[in-house]
């Protein structure tokens, strides 16, 4: 019986929270503006609108170009199952979190082939920057997993991600967060890496990767990063706040996500996006973050 409300939980968590923390998002964007904004429910609204289309497919791609979106969720629902999204993991074992990593790899490598499955140099240029970029990512992420992992002594997310005590511990935590959201605004191609709601060929990224995908790809595609987003701001939540019981971290972790959703939706509202030459030197910086953070860990 424990075990299906802790699997309850998760679908409520992994079908809801995605588009609910998008609408915060844009509602807060709208607020800044002075405007009254879509609802919050909107990219659900929008999500089963997209499930009820149909796909129109070039005759130029090959079967890579559907594989795309339905592997790149799938790897991100299979990392859905090692964070703590509810109190514990569905899955949990020493080096989930090396998983973790290269299940957000694996999403991107889909995704980027599949773009370039199109055979158009404008997707091209898109799946270039985005491979430029990750490889500058994810060795902050590791780098960030590695001083965790050092501190709690495991390499299992919900290991690493519980509180831990000492000034030496709070230091590489405050390092290891302030990494973690620069990979963070990377993955999820926010301002100030890149802006979601551009169509500017010059400054797209990630969405320019998609837009030969409609109907159920672009659904799959749409909820899989808004998935992302979820996961990787749990991680962040449940490293700030303490250890509680588990309807208190349930609780607690829903509050921490609209308060994230509310924050990132200041920041791009608050500043523009970075010059693309600007981009490598931000992660650059996370990178020297997460090696501090490493040396007072190992010290």
């Amino acid at each position: 019986m424990e075990t299906l409300r802790l699997v309850a939980s998760y679908l409520m968590m992994v079908i809801l929270a995605p588009p609910i923390m998008l609408g915060i998002i844009t509602k807060t964007k709208a607020a800044v503006a002075g405007r009254k904004g879509p609802p919050v429910l909107q990219p659900l609204y929008d999500t089963i609108k997209l499930l009820g289309k149909g796909a129109v497919y070039s005759k130029t791609t090959t079967w890579m170009f559907r594989l795309g979106p339905v592997v790149s969720l799938a790897a991100v629902l299979a990392a859905a199952s090692l964070v703590p999204l509810v109190g514990a993991p569905l899955i949990a074992f020493n080096g989930d979190a090396i998983l973790f990593a290269y299940l957000f790899a694996l999403g991107r490598f889909v995704t980027v082939t599949a773009a370039l499955d199109t055979g158009s140099s404008f997707e091209g240029m898109g799946a270039s920057r985005e491979v430029a970029f990750s490889s500058l990512a994810e060795p902050a992420l590791i780098l960030s997993f590695a001083s965790l992992a050092y501190r709690s002594g495991g390499l299992s997310l919900a290991q690493m991600f519980a509180p831990h005590g000492g000034p030496s511990a709070a230091a590489s935590a405050i390092l290891a967060l302030g990494s973690l959201f620069v990979v963070l605004l990377a993955e999820n191609s926010r301002i100030p890496i890149d802006d979601p709601n551009t169509h500017l060929e010059l400054t797209m990224i990630h969405e320019v990767m998609v837009l030969d995908h409609g109907g159920p790809d672009l659904a799959f595609i749409l909820h899989g990063a808004g998935l992302k987003l979820v996961l990787m701001t749990s991680l962040l939540v449940r490293l700030i706040l303490p250890e509680m019981p588990a309807v208190g971290a349930v609780g607690s972790l829903v509050l921490g996500l609209a308060a994230a959703a509310v924050v990132i939706g200041l920041v791009e509202s608050s500043m523009a996006r970075l010059r693309l030459v600007r981009v490598p030197q931000l992660l650059v910086a996370a990178i020297c973050a997460a090696t501090f953070g490493l040396i007072l860990t190992l010290r």
